[in-house]
């Protein structure tokens, strides 16, 4: 039996149609690009797989200078930073997610022992700009305005910059060296910081000042009050002058006298703070009331553990009822109902304290508003426009705890800059359109059998007796070579890190390097769009798109 030969068409090489397979395709590869899942989740707006690309090539101060043109604190973020990004990493699902906090920190020290610093502008826009709150949203939009080029003044009330960061976080958390260099290099840009300055009207001093906007950043300084009743010789205090006097604060020169037995009532992250200070000034029972369970606690549970690890006890499902002769407080055990709402039993105990400190929140003094047209307040906020953060006074914005959000440093540090970009635009009479976001770069899309299992480096940490007996910094930072093999654990999830993954396995040479950092593209008259170059695309950066006929 004779084999016949396959039927081919043999075409001359010079032919424009030779090895040409365009017209074989259904569908066609296309490049894009997603956003990162951490990206999206950033208060601050940082672009984390960006900075991560420098410093996983040993690039620290170019990563330091991406980072930086979203977020002027990394030093203080990698501190204070509750790293929500981590928690939508897609990495989490390969092994632990990656520490983008640590390596944030290990930029900002790296900044600070460099002493890199930012750039003034190149041209002055002739506007001047008033900031009231030299605390994390104030001093952030007041970087990003000086970069425009405008000319920016801050007043604030406090003695020394920092706002709640400094009288509001104690010093294991966050070294004070630390958070003092990094606002002073926001100040070495030209801004101009007033410190010790009330401002009462603000819509006086916008007048006497001649300025041509204004944002309002003022701190959730004034502590909430819960009715207790108390004898005479009850000791109460409220958790926020506890922290600010330890800052030396309202001329504080010594730390606050709590005694060895002291009851914390409540159960957000102010009250594990004083929990633990009290812990380091000597007390030997620190107790944590709250009226709810762990799981409905507020407080991060790294913190809590933190705490829990120091030797500071928590009463769950118990509230104070009263506080007696000598500091004897009146407890009563409390249980959730169907709606997770505690509600009393009737139970009581008591329970021996030289001091009870208030930790039931904070609210914003606005006072300084009283007889600004056009403003709406609510629930003891300024109500803004989401999307300006312009409050209903022309020229009037606000951001930070002044604003209906979530209070923390990340939130504030975001506001601070969406409002310098939205000030800017007022100030120039250009409104900034809005801009079109991607797509979320979820973990389906991309090839994690390309990586190998590599879990996450573990901060250090001081040992538990210096903690408990001293005010030095609990959590350690990465070196050199841990912050590089961190950020060398990113997925770079949706974006091409031109890894040649499609360059080297197209069977049809279809696929054109464009040179370093300029990526590929696709030569679709030899593409028979097979869609290898999809399947073996590790960060989801190919999609396959129906053919247009």
């Amino acid at each position: 039996m004779t084999m016949q030969k396959p039927f081919a068409i043999t075409l001359d090489p010079g032919s424009s149609l030779a090895n040409k397979t365009g017209s074989w395709r259904t569908e066609r590869p296309v490049y894009v690009d997603r956003l990162p899942p951490c990206n999206a989740q950033c208060p601050a707006g940082e672009d984390i797989q960006g900075w991560l690309y420098h410093a996983e090539g040993g690039h620290y101060e170019a990563a330091w200078r991406h980072l930086t043109r979203d977020n002027p604190f990394p030093a203080i973020m990698g501190r204070v930073c509750y790293h929500s990004c981590e928690s939508t990493c897609n990495r989490a699902q390969v092994d632990e997610a990656v520490g983008i906090n640590s390596v944030e920190r290990f930029l900002g020290d790296e900044a600070l022992k460099q002493g890199w610093r930012f750039d003034p502008p190149t041209q002055e826009s002739g506007k001047q700009v008033l900031i009231v709150g030299a605390g994390p949203s104030g001093m952030s939009a007041a970087y990003h305005l000086r970069r425009l080029g405008h000319g920016v003044t801050v007043a604030d009330a406090g003695p020394a910059m920092g706002g709640m960061m400094r009288f509001g976080i104690p010093k294991y958390r966050l070294p004070r060296d630390v958070l003092d260099a990094e606002m002073q290099r926001i100040v070495d840009m030209g801004v101009t910081v007033q410190l010790n300055t009330r401002i009462d009207d603000i819509a006086q001093a916008m007048v006497d000042g001649g300025y041509d906007a204004t944002f309002l950043a003022v701190g959730a300084h004034i502590a909430k009050r819960a009715f207790i009743p108390a004898k005479d010789s009850s000791r109460i205090l409220d958790a926020v002058a506890v922290l600010r006097s330890m800052a030396g604060a309202e001329g504080a020169v010594s730390p606050p006298m709590l005694g060895r037995r002291v009851v914390v009532y409540g159960g957000g992250n102010t009250a594990i703070d004083v929990a633990r200070t009290a812990k380091r000034l000597g007390a030997t029972e620190a107790v944590i009331v709250y009226r709810r369970t762990r799981e409905k606690m507020p407080a991060h549970d790294f913190e809590v553990e933190e705490a829990l690890q120091e030797g500071v006890m928590v009463k769950w499902l118990s509230t104070i009822k009263q506080s007696g002769d000598g500091g004897a407080l009146t407890i009563e055990k409390m249980v959730l109902d169907t709606k997770g709402n505690p509600q009393p039993t009737g139970e009581f105990e008591t329970l021996a304290a030289d001091s009870l400190v208030l930790a039931l929140g904070q609210d914003v003094d606005l006072s300084l508003l009283d007889g600004v047209t056009g403003l709406g307040l609510k629930d003891g906020v300024v109500q803004v426009n989401p999307a300006t953060m312009m409050t209903g006074h022309p020229g009037l914005f606000a951001g930070g705890d002044m604003v209906p959000a979530e209070r923390n440093v990340t939130v504030a540090v975001g506001h601070g800059k969406k409002a310098a970009r939205h000030i800017d635009a007022w100030l120039r009479g250009t409104p900034l359109p809005a801009t079109p976001k991607h797509a979320i770069a979820s973990f389906d899309r991309l090839n994690t059998w390309y990586y190998s299992d590599a879990p996450k480096t573990v901060r250090p940490q001081l040992d538990l007796a210096r903690r408990t007996s001293s005010f030095d910094e609990v959590q350690g930072g990465l070196s050199a070579d841990n912050a590089l093999f961190e950020a060398r654990r990113c997925l770079s999830c949706g974006n091409c890190f031109e890894c040649d993954n499609c360059y080297g396995v197209c069977p049809d040479n279809a696929v054109i390097k464009l040179g370093a950092g300029k990526r590929f593209q696709f030569n679709y008259d030899y593409c028979k769009g097979c869609g290898i170059c999809r399947a073996e695309c590790p960060c989801g950066a190919i999609e396959m798109a129906p053919e247009e006929i």
